[in-house]
């Protein structure tokens, strides 16, 4: 019996899309529109759709999912090698064929509407986050060139602005005054949008049970806890602790050969954004811990490899074990239990 896949390289306004009834051989290419698109797949018979996993993909999969078809979405850095000579739509789309042999690319699951409606708000709160830190350095610099000087903390930069720009003997120039202001409204309007972010996470994660599972983690939070819910999805595919810290990029990288095993730092590997929330939250888990008469089980491991590695790589080591611990508790839908060091 053959098997119909049907390669798709998306874009804005028009879709490449080629037809492969015989592994390794095109049988039909064409190039449509968004609306010849939807037609073209809803006459096609239920069959294999390949696609990137890149902007909208998500969306297409449900849209193609609904009419029938299996939709595999490939990472892009996978497909890349398999584009040869010049780079169009007809030859990303033979690219997309040919990845598609190979078991060793592992799919990325379609997310669903609630799954990106959960990422939409994580990267507006990332976006706003960083315009805060942005404009808090500009006005921490700006008043250092006057001899002002703001202490370590973002929660001292408007008060001590405010203060400045109300003294009339502060020894700011009148010219700068106004464009100051407007930073620290600006500063006060994103730090609003933050916190409405936040309560509308707050919100879906009430509605979420794997969210209160994962929040019972030490180091894990709402914020860290409704990211590995959003980005990641199902958790049952990955087969261990290891495979899901290794998607992440906190296992060591490896150059072995014959019978020399060397193993180095962690790859970087996987999503930048989940892995720097595990850092932060093992980071602040460490710095907790120094605090408590008894620490616990993995607490006092992670102290005990502090005094010998240093307090940076403690804190990766310890979010790699916090990404395994994640692993567990969310596969097995068990809370996190504390255990005696």
């Amino acid at each position: 019996m053959k098997s119909t896949t049907i390669a798709v390289d998306v874009a804005k306004e028009v879709l490449e899309v080629a037809v492969s009834v015989r592994p390794g051989q095109v049988s039909e290419q064409k190039r449509l529109s968004r609306a010849a698109f939807m037609k073209f797949c809803t006459d096609q018979p239920p069959a294999t759709v390949l696609l990137e996993a890149c902007g909208s993909a998500h969306y297409w999969g449900r849209r193609l999912q609904s009419l029938g078809h299996r939709v595999v979405l490939l990472p892009p850095h996978a497909t890349r090698p398999y584009v040869f000579r010049n780079k169009t739509d007809r030859t990303d789309t033979r690219g997309l064929l040919e990845a598609f042999r190979n078991e060793d690319i592992h799919p990325v699951p379609v997310k669903s509407v609630s799954q990106q409606a959960l990422t939409a708000l994580h990267r507006l709160r990332s976006t706003w986050l960083a315009t805060r830190t942005a404009r808090l350095n500009t006005v921490r610099g700006l008043l250092r060139e006057f001899g002002c000087t703001i202490p370590v903390g973002a929660h001292h930069v408007l008060a001590k602005t405010w203060d400045l720009l109300a003294d009339p003997e502060s020894g700011l120039p009148d010219a700068l005054r106004p464009g100051l202001a407007a930073a620290c409204t600006e500063i006060r309007d994103l730090e609003g949008r933050i916190r409405v972010v936040e309560d509308q996470l707050q919100a879906l994660a009430d509605q979420t049970p794997a969210v209160a599972r994962l929040r019972s983690i030490p180091g894990v939070g709402l914020i860290t806890a409704t990211a590995l819910v959003a980005f990641v999805g199902d958790v049952q595919r990955f087969p261990s602790g290891r495979h899901f810290a290794s998607y992440l990029g906190l296992t060591p990288r490896e150059r072995s050969s014959g019978l020399v095993r060397r193993l180095g730092a962690i790859s970087k590997r996987g999503d930048v954004y989940l892995r720097m929330l595990l850092i932060h939250g093992a980071r602040a888990v460490l710095w907790a811990a120094k605090k408590r008469p008894t620490p616990d089980r993995l607490r006092a491991w992670a102290l005990h490899l502090q005094t010998l590695r240093g307090h940076n790589k403690a804190a990766v080591a310890l979010a790699n074990k916090l990404a395994r611990i994640v692993w567990a508790v969310w596969k097995h839908d068990v809370d996190f239990r504390e255990e005696a060091a």
